[in-house]
C-alpha cells in the first residue's frame, strides 16, 4: 500500500507540473488577456483536472491505510472530503469536455450561465464548492494525521486554510 501511495503522490506532482506547463502555453497563446484559453490547451487541462483529482484520492486512501489507529478519524474525514471533491470536479470537467460544445448545448440561450468559467455560472460555482470548501476541509483534516511540528502538517493546514479563504470571493 505504501508503494502505491508513493507512486500516486509522485504522479500528482508530475501531473501538476504538466498542468502548469499546459496552462502557461495556453496563456501564451492568447491574443488578448480577455479571451479564454482555447483548445487543445483547454481540453488537456480539463482531462488533467480529472486525472489529478483521482490520483489525489488514491494518495489519501493510501495515507489512510498507513495511518496509526489514533489518527484514522482524521484521515478518514480527509478521504471522505477528497472523494466529494473528486465527484464534483469530475462531473464538472466531464460535462465541459463532453457536453458544453455540442450544437444542442451551444444553442441554449443560457449556455454561458451553465458552462462558462466566468462568474456567475453553474460549473464555476460547483468548481469553487469542490476546491475551496471540500478540498480545503480535506487538507485540514489530513494535516491532523502528521506530527504536530512537522512541515508537512503546517503545509497541509496552510493549503486547507487558503482554499477555505477562496470562499470569500463568492
Amino acid at each position: 500500500m505504501k508503494r502505491i501511495g508513493q507512486i500516486s503522490c509522485y504522479l500528482v506532482f508530475i501531473s501538476g507540473i504538466v498542468y502548469a506547463g499546459i496552462t502557461a502555453a495556453g496563456l501564451l497563446s492568447l491574443e488578448s488577456p480577455d479571451t479564454p484559453i482555447a483548445d487543445p490547451y483547454f481540453s488537456i487541462m480539463e482531462m488533467l483536472s480529472i486525472l489529478i483529482a483521482l490520483l489525489m484520492g488514491v494518495c489519501l486512501v493510501a495515507i489512510h491505510y498507513s495511518t496509526l489507529s489514533d489518527k484514522k478519524f482524521y484521515s478518514l474525514l480527509a478521504v471522505l472530503f477528497m472523494f466529494v471533491t473528486i465527484c464534483i470536479t469530475s462531473i464538472v470537467h466531464f460535462l465541459i469536455l463532453s457536453l458544453s460544445t455540442t450544437p444542442e448545448a451551444l444553442s441554449i440561450p443560457w449556455h454561458s450561465f451553465l458552462f462558462s468559467f466566468k462568474w456567475p455560472s453553474v460549473v464555476y460555482t460547483l468548481d469553487i464548492l469542490a476546491w475551496d470548501l471540500f478540498f480545503g476541509l480535506s487538507m485540514i483534516f489530513l494535516s491532523g494525521v502528521f506530527e504536530r511540528r512537522s512541515t508537512v502538517r503546517y503545509l497541509l493546514l496552510l493549503a486547507g486554510i487558503i482554499s477555505l479563504v477562496g470562499l470569500i470571493g463568492i
